[in-house]
């Protein structure tokens, strides 16, 4: 038990700790003034809110759609590279543990509730669960280009009508930091902190809503989770089908059938709990690689022996 609490909280300090660095420029705070400095030309891997007075670099979604959007440019290969690096690299191991907005909602969660308050899944959430490809397809993409002013100049769609990471490190700060943000504020402000506090308030009901029904940059990492070099492996000459992966995950994953499954966040949840050891990380760098690293102890079959 003591392990597996251990192991919990290194997940939360690796959470804690990236969004103290990447949003540590104190002087924002202090000044309510966002960061202009040559970092901010560097993506981060979460969502990450460029408009945040402390954040040290950009949103690879807001960055996406400012170039989609501008009279300028077309496409980023920059942005496009850096998504398809990331998701190559790890998937999701991202929304596990380097999005700020990940960990607020995990916080949020973790306020307790009366027995039963608590919901692991919904009707109809398999099917919901596509609405983040349409919120990336229309509203990232489609919208910030074809939608344009007389000069052809787009808005970014999700990032000012949607993302509530984005008011919640950009929108709420700079509003209790400067008069001048105060006295804009207006409708699309009320309406983005309906958003999240509607987000608020689901957190702390069920787990994660925002990464499961309308993240566009989990859509993108999900696609990459069953082909990226980290990702899990289920060694079928252990498991003995006791379900205790299953029922552990937050995300009502089943990883017996897809332990690469696109709405997986590789929390590790299920890797703990497995008491055979058949669900391990594990590093593929080469096609024929036995799934276990080579540490296990030599099952049938696993070219490890």
């Amino acid at each position: 038990m003591e392990k597996k609490k251990r192991r919990f909280s290194f997940r939360l300090a690796v959470q804690l700790a990236f969004t103290a660095i990447s949003n540590g420029y104190a002087a924002g705070f202090l000044n309510g003034k966002i960061y202009q400095g040559p970092l901010k030309q560097i993506c981060l891997p979460g969502l990450n809110c460029y408009s945040c007075p402390g954040a040290l670099g950009s949103c690879p979604i807001g960055a996406l759609q400012a170039v989609i959007s501008s009279r300028n440019f077309s496409v980023s290969y920059y942005v496009l590279g850096f998504l398809m690096a990331v998701g190559a690299l790890g998937g999701r191991v991202v929304c596990g543990f380097l999005c700020p907005f990940g960990l607020f909602q995990d916080l949020l969660h973790r306020i307790p509730l009366p027995k039963g308050w608590k919901k692991r899944s919904l009707p109809g959430e398999r099917a919901a669960g596509y609405l983040r490809y349409g919120i990336l397809l229309i509203f990232v993409i489609l919208l910030p280009m074809l939608a344009v002013n007389i000069i052809g100049q787009g808005d970014p769609w999700f990032c000012k009508y949607i993302c509530p990471s984005g008011t919640l490190m950009g929108g709420v700060p700079l509003v209790m930091l400067g008069q001048g943000f105060r006295d804009a504020a207006g409708s699309l402000f009320g309406w983005k902190m309906l958003i999240l506090l509607s987000f608020v308030v689901f957190s702390i009901v069920y787990y994660r809503p925002f990464c499961r029904f309308l993240c566009p940059l989990g859509a993108i990492y999900g696609l990459a989770n069953p082909v990226s070099l980290y990702r899990y492996r289920m060694i079928q000459e252990r498991c003995t089908r006791c379900g205790k992966c299953k029922l552990v995950c937050p995300l009502g994953i089943d990883p017996m059938k897809t332990p690469n499954s696109p709405q997986c966040i590789r929390c590790g949840a299920c890797v703990r709990a497995c008491p055979h050891k058949a669900l391990l990380p594990t590093v593929r760098l080469k096609k024929n690689a036995p799934a276990c690293g080579g540490s296990c102890d030599g099952c049938k079959g696993c070219s490890s022996r």
